[in-house]
């Protein structure tokens, strides 16, 4: 009875020393960012600029913070600012390589962007560093839903001969069945 308290006090201790990075962000932008985890579209185009100054500014004054990187790079996706994203979450991979969360945003946003292979390479890091089934199903899902579009054959920047698509047309071509069955039965 007594190890549990002593235990459970302990850790409470440990958190009051090692401060977590998401507590630099300011208490207004905390709330607008419990707003777009709800739900990404929630929030008015304003209050996004507000968050991602926020978090820029929060950023700037714990630089070598990946989390906070992390949130920050979530933040500029929603609003549709690719390229920072990438140097952020590029940056919080960096910082941090091995954070479940840095990598499964990486490996999302390489996902979104059709780069299956890179986003495979972070998704399985991601899935590696699982620490529960959550995590874990979170990485599932990503991998499965990379696998689909490789499958689907949607991969942006994937060389592919011209021939190949030669030979999709081909196999869509009606006449191009019968003769194949006909081939196969001589």
């Amino acid at each position: 009875m007594n190890t549990d308290l002593t235990t459970t006090a302990e850790a409470g201790a440990l958190a009051a020393r090692v401060p977590s990075p998401l507590l630099a962000i300011p208490e207004q932008a905390r709330g607008l960012l419990s707003r777009m985890f709800v739900d990404p579209h929630a929030l008015e185009k304003a209050e996004t600029a507000e968050l991602i100054d926020r978090l820029r500014e929060s950023v700037s004054a714990r630089p070598e913070a990946a989390e906070l990187r992390v949130v920050l790079g979530m933040a500029l996706c929603v609003d549709y600012q690719v390229q920072e994203a990438m140097e952020q979450l590029g940056e919080a991979v960096r910082l941090e390589p091995d954070s479940f969360l840095a990598q499964l945003k990486m490996g999302e946003l390489w996902m979104r962007l059709r780069v299956c292979r890179k986003a495979e390479e972070h998704t399985r890091r991601a899935a590696s560093l699982a620490r529960n089934l959550a995590q874990a199903e979170m990485a599932r899902r990503q991998a499965a839903a990379i696998r689909n579009l490789l499958r689907q054959g949607v991969e942006r920047g994937a060389y592919r001969s011209p021939l190949a698509l030669v030979e999709r047309l081909r196999r869509l071509w009606p006449g191009y069945r019968g003769a194949a069955l006909a081939r196969a039965e001589q």
